[in-house]
Order: C-alpha cells, then structure tokens, then sequence
C-alpha cells in the first residue's frame, strides 16, 4: 500500500509538506505543490481520510443503532442510510443492542468519544433519558423508525394515518368484529397504530371489543399463541388488523391450523409491506412503510446536524404510507348483498 511516506520522498519533499498539500488548509508554494500532486498522481496515492477527519477533529463516521438483525423491516432502511452517508463521504458504523439498554447506553458511549460524528437510533423507548441527553449536549442525533415524542429529530412512518386508513379499509369491506394485534404500547409507532385503529372506529360508531384488543405482541411466534388463545377463549372476530407483517404471518397460520379460510371466514391486514408480505398464501393486504426513504432522510437529517453551526429545533419527518391491497381482506359487503 502505497503511504504518504512514499509521497514525500517522490516528490523530494517532507511528509508533513505533503500533509499540508493534501490538506489544502496551510498555502504551500506552487512548485511544491505541483510536485506533491504529481507524485500522487504517479504512485496512485489514496489518502485515508478517516485519519485526515482525526486530524481535523471528525471522523467522518455516522453510527447506527437498530434492536437486532432478524427484523425484516430493517435491511431496506440499512440501505438507504448507506447509500446515503457513502454519497457524502461518510462510513457508516452498525451495532444492535436487542433491546438491552446497559449494552445500548455503552455502545454509544464508545461510539461517541471515539469513533463518530453523528447518530442515528431506531431502538428509542421511553426510558431513552441518555438519548436526551445527547439532544442537551448538541450531539448530532436522530432517532429513525421510532420518537421520543418532539424532543429528539426523528424519520417516522405516519403510523396513526397508516392505521386509520387500514382499519377504514376493512370496515368499508364490511368487517364489524375487528381484532386488534398490537406491539407494545411503551413504542410511540404502536401507540399511534392503536390511536389510528381507535380513530375509524369511533368514526364508524363500532364497538371496541376489549377482548379483541392484544397488545405486547412482538413477534410471528406471539401473534400465533395470541391468535390461538382467541380461538380458545371463544372469540371469533371477523378480520384482525396485525401492526406488523410478521404478526400477520403467524395470525395466518393459526387461523388456517384451527381450519378456516382467509379472507372467507377472517381477514387479516397487516403493516409493513416487506418482501414475504406478497408471497404468503394468500398475498397480505398491508400498510407499506417506506424504508429505503426513510433510511435516506434519517442519514440526510443527521448530516445537516453534523455540518450546521446552528442549533436546530427537532423535527419529526412523518414519510406518508400506501395501502397495497391483496387477496388477505375481501368484501364482506359483496358476499353479503
């Protein structure tokens, strides 16, 4: 590999004149700089530019911090802040946390003094007090997926907009008994998905059903054994609205192992719209998230924090949704009439 070293006995020089060459900061004579440029243009020098940001106080690094690497909602949103961050002359520097705060809180403490300029987080929850504090300090951050409310710049789904007009959707097919599979309601995306599922609701004059409300589901595994579980309590709702594919999926696969159809018998709706969503039997209508938008105008966001002087007040970006609607939900109405 070719050094600076190299550089400088080239073109006859010292390193640290062709440091200064290199750096454009500190006037260098014509002459000199003409045989800098020229040695590195015959030895195919490529200057490490991490350790010119060390030297200039930046590292030219942006962190990111998701939960973990199973969800399928990330990959897309990964790509889109990659894309983005390379285009500005930034690496990106990925950690997962699962969800353990202790290990989060020290992920970004090493991440901070040592290696980054900026952060983007999608793990955000109410006891996220540290994020705040980086806010106070004026640490380029922005939370991505998930909010700490209007206190920390954010990039989110419109996920009360996504819920109400999925929920409308279903109730304009007919549907009546609407079983709600929430996430956790301490995440401000599964508040909002549950406040837009309440909204058309009430505007339908429909009941609520407690006993069809579940809230605390994380994963395909737990929307089966809670979907399950309603069959067995003697619950039997005519559609259910999953506030995330993968809920979707193992609500799916309950319904068919107590053996009724989809949408015949129960309609399922889900949100997210990742790839699998279209290859499941039968295809998931569902609320589509932006991901790669989203990734794209998180890494933006945080880059402006990075090079702006100025101490911005936080802005929550709401990406718009769009209902794809597929062979999951049918028309009760149809059927009916």
């Amino acid at each position: 590999m070719i050094t600076i070293k190299d550089v400088a006995r080239k073109a006859g020089v010292s390193i640290s004149t062709v440091s200064r060459t290199l750096s454009g900061n500190i006037p260098v004579a014509d002459e000199t700089r003409n045989k800098v440029l020229q040695a590195v243009k015959d030895l195919g020098y490529q200057p490490n530019a991490f350790a010119q940001g060390l030297r200039n106080g930046k590292s030219r690094a942006i962190g990111l911090i998701i939960p973990n690497f199973r969800s399928l909602v990330f990959p897309q949103m990964i790509n889109g802040i990659s894309d983005t961050v390379n285009k500005h002359g930034y690496t990106l520097v990925l950690s997962k946390t699962e969800e353990n705060l202790m290990l989060e809180k020290e992920y970004i403490d090493n991440l901070r003094h040592k290696l980054i300029d900026g952060l983007i987080v999608s793990t955000a929850t109410k006891d996220s007090s540290h994020l705040l504090e980086l806010k106070k300090e004026k640490f380029p951050l922005v939370l991505v997926i998930r909010r700490l409310e209007d206190q920390v710049d954010a990039v989110i789904t419109d996920n009360l907009q996504g819920a109400f007009e999925g929920t409308k959707l279903l109730i304009s097919r007919g549907y009546k008994d609407i079983c709600l599979m929430n996430g956790k309601l301490e995440l401000d995306l599964y508040r909002c998905r549950y406040a837009g599922f309440e909204k058309a609701m009430h505007e339908a004059e429909l009941e609520i059903k407690k006993e069809l409300v579940r809230h605390d589901i994380d994963s395909w595994e737990d929307s089966y054994r809670e979907m399950i579980r309603v069959f067995d309590e003697g619950y039997f709702p005519d559609a259910v609205f999953a506030t995330s594919d993968p809920k979707a999926f193992g609500i799916m696969k309950a319904i068919k192992e107590k053996g009724y159809s989809i949408p015949g018998d129960i309609a399922v709706l889900g949100f997210d719209n990742i790839e699998m969503s279209a290859l499941v039997d039968p295809p998931l209508t569902t609320i589509a998230q932006s991901f790669y938008q989203i990734g794209v105008r998180s890494a933006e966001r945080v880059i402006k924090l990075i090079n702006s002087k100025r101490n911005y007040k936080p802005v929550i970006e709401n990406v718009p949704v769009e209902l794809i609607i597929r062979q999951s939900v049918g028309d009760k109405t149809k059927i009916e009439s």
